[in-house]
């Protein structure tokens, strides 16, 4: 059963930067190459968004929200994805969780309905901006 860990939340104030990490396990034999892995994140009394994800040529897709702020790096021989956050702002304080995804279903985005389609799941990790 596939598992994902996140690792680097905390707190820090408007305009500092943290760093999320992601690291997969329990694919089965050959499925790695198959999946895909992005960022979403929760705030209270918000929908889950979609952040970033990386499709399995490397290129990434962020939300409007985040463009020029925050760097989705995935690391394939390590199995993790990375989330570096710079310039970060109050409104980025939520709950952010690393999913998997079949990498064609990635072609549809990280818009409406997208965290439908992320079949796994971490625990999640969380980020507070302080003002």
């Amino acid at each position: 059963q596939v598992r994902l860990v996140e690792s680097g939340g905390g707190s820090v104030e408007a305009g500092g930067s943290l760093t999320l990490s992601c690291k997969a396990s329990g694919y089965s034999a050959g499925a790695a190459s198959a999946y895909c892995l992005g960022w979403f994140r929760q705030a209270p009394g918000k929908g889950r968004e979609g952040v970033a994800a990386v499709d399995n040529n490397g290129m990434t897709k962020y939300a409007d929200s985040v463009k020029g702020r925050f760097t989705a790096v995935q690391d394939r021989t390590k199995d993790t994805l990375y989330l570096q956050m710079n310039s970060l702002k109050p409104e980025d304080t939520a709950m952010y969780f690393c999913a998997g995804v079949r990498c064609a279903l990635l072609d549809y985005g990280l818009g409406t309905a997208a965290a439908d389609r992320f079949a796994y799941w971490g625990q999640g990790t969380q980020v507070s901006v302080s003002s």
